[in-house]
């Protein structure tokens, strides 16, 4: 989040892993290293490309298929695993017990600041990321996982300082470590199809929410049969299509695509992982996420649910899945026991930033005045 830019500068040494997406943002003819460059110059001491682990976690994935009920669904996206806790809660066992790339490459360099003697308290990581999805999955990780992250930064908010910084030709005052070593799996994996096919067996790969849903349902049903592993995206183009993301998504899977063209099928890093997260990268069981329990003081629980509600009507209702919650009434019942923030709905969040911050209240006055008052009538 915004918030934890404002941190790193407690740290010494300030890690910022970014995901290949973030550079499909600008223009192909944008160099790189002014890139890195101009991330130094905004207070990061080193920076990293998110993917570096790809390599590694491609060979684990098809070990962990020789043994594991098939299909396995892949856990690299947020905001389909916690759907599938709250709507689809048989398929639990499905989804694969493996991290995703964001944290096994978070935990090498943990270890490596480790074997460096860095005390913890002397490092930050932070993430930067294109989605609202995987705030919610590194503050509040599943699978009995503590990441060891610090911080998430919003991609479309870096992006305006980083592009802001390079029109007006900032000058370079220092150096940035850069870790940029990737492979063209590694650029591809967060685009449709990217994960799928490296993978042996029979494979799909599905994105966009209404897509997925579908494909779910027809899952649970028993429709769909003799496959081997689901690599499901919540968001059309998968990450290129990412909320947080400021370039059209097809522009931006384009020149991930170009990119990747460019790049070697593996990278001089790919044993050093091997070697340092091999033994980390799985995870805990998965479990379903229970009913909702609002508060153990029936009084407390009542006003809850009643907040709930009423903020249910504030959100737009289209359950896009771009907050990370599978609903808009999963987020509002998240929002009511302090689990999430109603600016975490990209629609809301764009009114109160024009708005500032207003009362819950005054925002069902608001969305009154966009969507109508009958909508706010009790049932």
């Amino acid at each position: 989040m915004d918030d934890d830019f404002k941190q790193i500068y407690n740290y010494k040494h300030r890690v910022l892993l970014v995901p290949s997406v973030f550079f499909a943002q600008f223009d192909d003819s944008v160099p790189r290293k002014i890139i890195y460059d101009i991330i130094g110059e905004l207070g990061f001491t080193e920076v990293c490309a998110v993917e570096q682990s790809v390599d590694t976690l491609i060979d684990e994935i098809n070990d962990y298929l020789h043994d594991a009920e098939k299909p396995v669904i892949s856990s690299f996206c947020p905001a389909v695993i916690r759907l599938i806790q709250v709507r689809f809660p048989s398929l639990v066992d499905n989804i694969m017990k493996l991290l995703p790339p964001i944290e096994i490459t978070a935990q090498y360099y943990k270890k490596r600041f480790e074997r460096e003697g860095v005390e913890e308290s002397g490092y930050g990581i932070f993430y930067l990321t294109p989605c609202i999805g995987k705030i919610a999955a590194v503050k509040s990780p599943v699978g009995g996982y503590t990441s060891p992250i610090n911080g998430v930064i919003n991609m479309d908010f870096f992006f305006n300082k980083v592009y802001l910084a390079y029109k007006q030709r900032i000058p370079i005052t220092g150096t940035i470590r850069i870790n940029g070593a990737i492979s063209s799996k590694g650029v591809l994996f967060p685009t449709t199809g990217g994960e799928s096919r490296h993978i042996k067996g029979k494979t799909i790969a599905i994105d966009g929410m209404k897509n997925v849903i579908d494909f779910l349902e027809k899952l649970e049903n028993e429709e769909i049969k003799d496959l081997d592993f689901l690599e499901i995206r919540a968001c059309d183009e998968s990450c290129a299509g990412g909320i947080l993301s400021y370039r059209n998504r097809f522009l931006t899977a384009r020149s991930l695509r170009n990119y990747a063209s460019q790049m070697p099928e593996t990278h001089h890093l790919i044993f050093d992982y091997k070697n340092y997260c091999s033994a980390i990268v799985h995870m805990d069981k998965i479990e379903p996420r229970s009913m909702v329990k609002y508060d153990r003081d029936i009084t407390m629980a009542i006003e809850k649910m009643e907040n709930a509600r009423k903020l249910k009507k504030v959100l737009p209702g289209i359950d896009c899945g771009a907050c990370g919650a599978p609903s808009c009434e999963a987020l509002a019942e998240d929002v009511v026991r302090g689990q999430a923030k109603v600016n975490a709905c990209i629609f809301l969040r764009t009114i109160l930033e024009k708005k500032g911050e207003i009362s819950l209240e005054e925002a069902i006055q608001i969305m009154e005045g966009i969507w109508g008052s009958d909508r706010f009538k009790n049932e």
